[in-house]
């Protein structure tokens, strides 16, 4: 087999990230009949097929060349983000990522601080789910990111990323004001098992897991939502449609029309979580901003 280009692997991994070779030309500043020549010169290399046309999908090959153009990025990554870190790190710009009731209930404050204590800093903010959160920094696309998991859905992170436990987020119940449950200390899953759930796959814990969690069978979502708001989730629940669960991050400060109360045993916690590439060398800003984020994130569930 030839030596392989990266250039033609990052031509193969923004093609099976954009599933078209249009819209992979314009990100790379070619033209589509170049990057269809930059692929078929890797399938010359390599001698095998590396993508499926219609509709796009790498093939077994394929997905052993964007493991490795995955490595080669994140080498790089690194390198950069060490390089940064040795030039000085109090100016420049940080990438941040965030999930949504983050990015409204820690970032802001975190970001006015370190404002101050680095005016020559720039700051872009994503609002993204860990998933992609990861995904972009092992890219090096960004520099620092909130993520989390839950107690009994653990997602390890990715190798060559640097993960810090930044606070403890309890999911509590949420409940209508008026519900018959709203005046308890507390509130045991299995009392909730036959009440009516909205179900937001992207926001709010998946009610078999709950049933698994209360071993109590019953639960039931008669409210469907896609979505990975829980603004929406508190407006159903607000207009008495339905009860829900959620981390206590994600409640807005002074709501009157629902009650949230902790969970009785088994208590469920959300983790969240400060990562970034894990280097040697770490700019001043982000370091900083780090632990801000940090701070501000405890203030909140505290």
């Amino acid at each position: 087999m030839q030596k392989l280009d990266p250039r033609l692997l990052a031509a193969l991994e923004a093609v099976v990230r954009h599933g078209s070779f249009n819209s992979a030309a314009r990100e790379l500043g070619y033209t589509a009949p170049a990057v269809s020549q930059q692929i078929a010169e890797l399938e010359r290399r390599t001698g095998l097929r590396v993508l499926e046309r219609r509709p796009v999908r790498p093939t077994p090959a394929g997905e052993v060349l964007l493991g490795a153009e995955q490595g080669v990025r994140s080498v790089l990554a690194a390198a950069s983000a060490e390089l940064d870190a040795i030039r000085a790190g109090t100016a420049g710009q940080i990438r941040l990522g965030a999930f949504a009731s983050a990015a409204t209930g820690i970032v802001p404050k975190a970001l006015a601080q370190l404002h101050r204590a680095y005016p020559d800093v720039q700051v872009s903010l994503s609002q993204l789910e860990p998933e992609a959160g990861y995904s972009r920094l092992k890219r090096g696309d960004m520099d620092l990111a909130l993520t989390y998991d839950y107690d009994f859905i653990p997602m390890p992170p990715p190798r060559t990323l640097r993960r810090t436990l930044v606070a403890r987020d309890p999911v509590v119940a949420v409940v209508p004001a008026g519900h018959h449950l709203a005046d308890r200390d507390v509130i045991d899953l299995a009392d909730l098992a036959a009440e009516t759930w909205i179900a937001a796959p992207e926001a709010a814990l998946r009610l078999e897991l709950l049933a698994q969690i209360a071993q109590t069978p019953g639960f039931r979502a008669r409210l469907q939502y896609d979505g990975d708001d829980f603004n929406t989730v508190l407006g159903f629940v607000a207009a008495g449609l339905c009860v829900a669960v959620m981390p206590k991050l994600a409640l807005p400060p002074g709501a009157t029309e629902v009650v949230a109360r902790p969970l009785a045993d088994p208590q469920l916690t959300r983790f969240i979580y400060a990562v970034r590439i894990d280097t040697r060398h770490t700019p001043r800003a982000l370091l900083a901003l780090e632990q801000m984020l940090t701070a501000q994130a405890l203030a909140a569930v505290s």
